[in-house]
């Protein structure tokens, strides 16, 4: 498949059947779509993988029907997140969501470079403290500071990802990275 192409060009001959495309499509986007759904779920690498094949059957099956998406990696990723949520509820019938503010307090008590240091007497690495770190933001933070800084999407892009309005996904992304700040005063993006 020629690279040169532009997405939607891709997307238009993947539409029209072209199955060369649609599996440079699949190449392209597979181990973004991999490293969102992992964010998203402890579950299993099989679970997010058989998530990521039936996106990718949903959309073949239904080509001749679906839209050209702006933004190819935002419509995938979407489309992802909307299959896991789905098969997570269909097995867990209490599904609760938690609230952004539950983890405020838990925050609050969040470990510094001080207390890492003190508690693994040895020097932990950057990386790894923000890591930590960031494991410990609430979950919504944590995926907009990944669609934003991982998946590179801009705001509006976030925003539709979260369905959430613009305004609210660079909140969430502002409000995380200030809580890595004050952990970590030397801490920037």
């Amino acid at each position: 498949m020629s690279s040169k192409l532009t997405e939607n060009e891709l997307w238009e001959a993947f539409k029209q059947g072209d199955e060369k495309a649609y599996s440079f499509i699949y190449k392209q986007h597979v181990s973004a779509m991999y490293r969102y759904g992992m964010s998203l779920s402890s579950l299993s690498e099989y679970f997010v993988f058989d998530c990521i094949h039936d996106v990718f059957t949903d959309i073949w099956a239904k080509r001749n029907y679906i839209i050209t998406p702006n933004n190819v990696r935002s419509y995938l990723l979407r489309a992802l997140k909307n299959r896991m949520q789905n098969q997570i509820l269909r097995k867990e019938s209490k599904y609760l969501a938690m609230n952004e503010g539950d983890f405020d307090e838990l925050w609050d008590e969040a470990i510094t470079e001080e207390t890492i240091h003190l508690n693994n007497l040895e020097p932990i690495s950057k990386e790894e403290l923000v890591n930590k770190l960031i494991s410990q933001l609430p979950p919504r933070q944590q995926e907009a500071l990944r669609l934003r800084f991982v998946e590179d999407l801009e705001y509006n892009e976030v925003a539709d990802m979260m369905s959430i309005n613009r305004q609210s996904a660079q909140n969430l992304v502002v409000r995380a990275v200030e809580k890595l700040r004050k952990a970590i005063p030397s801490f920037s993006l």
